[in-house]
């Protein structure tokens, strides 16, 4: 309000004053900007641009983000080419000789004490074939549960299963057992598989899909009864 016009659309009213143009009446109201998109530097509170706040998608090098070419050996990345999948390295492999020294013991020495003995009293031979077998299937149920049979605890091996390096489960030992009586069939040929397979696996072991290791601590013959 004036008592002389300021400019251009200035009005006097009937109380002799003058007014600017807003104040004029039937004007319309000055508009309102509206408010700003957030976009990138935005405000905090607002929606979250390129690099912005916390709960945004994790970028490269984010905790918790997968980086591009995670190769074998990274947790989560897929193997490399030509990379090997699954399995111990082919130095942790139990030779075929260690497999054959716990076998005897597990699974033959008292069949052939049983055999003897039968030559001379048949029933005592029977009753110690029949102690045999227990002994037999309770090394192969050993080997499924622990990993490590008498045997395999005398000579440092020990049977996991090939794709999780995890023990079977005693069941499976005991199947694992089973299977090894296909390994006896065409003269054997079988148990002598290990000598020139890659993974010395027995046809057994490819069924099951176990394999052995070596480098586990050796027992005496009392300690391996132990556990």
């Amino acid at each position: 309000m004036s008592d002389v016009s300021q400019g251009p659309g200035w009005w006097q009213a009937s109380d002799g004053k003058w007014y600017p143009p807003e104040q004029a009446p039937g004007a319309a109201p000055a508009a309102t900007p509206p408010p700003a998109d957030p976009g990138f530097g935005a405000a905090p509170g607002a929606a979250p641009g390129f690099g912005g706040a916390p709960g945004a998608a994790p970028g490269y090098g984010t905790p918790g983000a997968v980086a591009p070419g995670a190769g074998y050996g990274v947790p989560g990345g897929a193997p490399a080419y030509g990379a090997p999948v699954g399995g111990p390295p082919a130095d942790q492999l139990a030779d075929w000789g260690l497999r054959v020294a716990s076998g005897a013991i597990d699974f033959v020495a008292l069949f052939v004490i049983a055999g003897i003995l039968s030559e001379i009293n048949y029933a005592l031979g029977a009753i110690v074939w029949l102690i045999a077998l227990g002994f037999a299937g309770y090394n192969g149920y050993l080997n499924g549960e622990t990993g490590q049979s008498v045997g395999k605890r005398i000579v440092g091996t020990k049977v996991l299963g090939e794709a999780t390096g995890q023990t079977i489960g005693g069941g499976a030992g005991i199947l694992r057992w089973l299977c090894h009586i296909i390994d006896g069939f065409i003269c054997g040929l079988g148990y002598l598989f290990p000598i020139w397979d890659a993974k010395k696996q027995t046809f057994g072991d490819k069924i099951m899909k176990t394999v052995v290791i070596t480098g586990q601590e050796k027992k005496s013959f009392g300690d391996a009864f132990k556990g």
